[in-house]
């Protein structure tokens, strides 16, 4: 199983690593001083390393549906511990790094004024507790904030839709192929129009495109072989329509990142990389989650403290900014072991109870 799991395990690492690259060359000193000495490098991360976001969101799609689809016979008892799982898998460690957030913010804020929330109040905290911070449009405390809820907006249309069709005095059979063709249509209907819009960002069907092609690829990979192999053709007939409607980059990542998924078969790993390679590789998509939320505070302080050397000859301090960079990347990466290990994983093991989930289902 860990074979066959780990492109899902690969692509999450990379996305993660990237994602954290990305959040560098954009924000603080340190970003400023990498654009004058290498702007085509540090151009490419700021323009592109965001899009490995689209990996998340069909990593995303296809592991929820993965773990709904072995729920679905009991979605119409279940639906409501589903989603207090999701949001206790989410928000509880969010809430934590937010907090890791303030406080730094709050050691940098002589320094960096301009990378600190201007004002923190109640409702701002609760809306971010909440996931209502992008509906509220309250200023985000921390990066990333936006795709924390967008995440759990996800998965929450992914269990209505399920849950809805659950309801139906439907056959098992009807049922199995209603279920791809709803959310087929709201895949398409988000890529064909919906993920053009740019003003519903904030809200699922924006991404429901990237996210709904990781649920039909899961679903295809159940199917016989002819019928896999026309889902196959219809999804990148769907991906080829929008393109041509729209050329859409963050499309193309989704795309990819579903081909590669697609594509893999087991034993494709050297018997060398599976006896030392693969545990690293899962150690970080291990991690990913705790990399996403702690590495901005992190990059905080680094960035302070790269910004307290201002007084130093600039062609000194030129030079420091790679370092100063790849400093910022190590401890991030260093920073998410013990956030996972002392806040995420004790947090998992404390969620909500779930008595009527069956033990394979995991919420991932």
């Amino acid at each position: 199983m860990a074979s066959r799991l780990f492109p899902l395990d690969a692509l999450r690492a990379v996305a993660a690593q990237l994602i954290v690259l990305h959040h560098l060359s954009v924000y603080g000193p340190i970003a400023e001083a990498m654009h004058a000495l290498f702007p085509s490098l540090t151009g490419w991360l700021y323009d592109y390393g965001r899009m490995a976001v689209q990996v998340f969101l069909v990593l995303g799609g296809y592991l929820s549906a993965r773990a709904l689809s072995a729920q679905e016979p009991q979605l119409h008892r279940s639906a409501p511990a589903l989603l207090a799982q999701r949001y206790w898998r989410l928000v509880p460690p969010f809430m934590a790094a937010v907090g890791l957030t303030l406080l730094a913010s709050w050691l940098v804020e002589p320094l960096l004024p301009e990378l600190v929330p201007a004002d923190i109040h109640l409702t701002q905290i609760l809306a971010h507790a909440l996931l209502l911070h992008d509906l509220m449009s309250v200023e985000s405390l921390t990066v990333g904030a936006w795709y924390v809820a967008i995440d759990f907006q996800l998965f929450a249309l992914l269990v209505l839709v399920m849950w809805g069709l659950r309801c139906l005095p439907l056959r098992r059979t009807a049922r199995r192929w209603l279920a791809p063709a709803v959310v087929g249509a709201l895949c398409a209907a988000s890529l064909l129009k919906f993920n053009r819009m740019a003003a519903l960002d904030a809200y699922a069907i924006y991404f429901f495109g990237a996210y709904g092609l990781g649920v039909l690829l899961c679903w295809c990979q159940g199917w016989t072989p002819a019928a896999r192999r026309a889902g196959l053709l219809a999804l990148g007939g769907l991906m080829a329509a929008a393109l041509a409607l729209q050329f859409r980059e963050r499309l193309v990542v989704a795309a990819l990142t579903a081909a590669i998924i697609a594509g893999w078969r087991r034993g494709a790993l050297p018997g060398w990389f599976q006896r030392h390679g693969q545990a690293p590789v899962q150690t970080l998509a291990r991690h990913a989650y705790a990399l996403f939320l702690v590495h901005f505070p992190v990059c905080l302080l680094v960035n302070a403290l790269y910004e307290h050397r201002a007084e130093s000859p600039a062609p000194m301090l030129d030079a420091l900014a790679p370092l100063a960079l790849l400093t910022a990347w190590g401890l991030s990466n260093a920073a998410a072991v013990p956030f996972h290990r002392w806040i995420e994983a004790p947090l998992l093991r404390w969620r909500p109870s779930a008595a009527a989930l069956p033990a394979r289902v995991a919420v991932r």
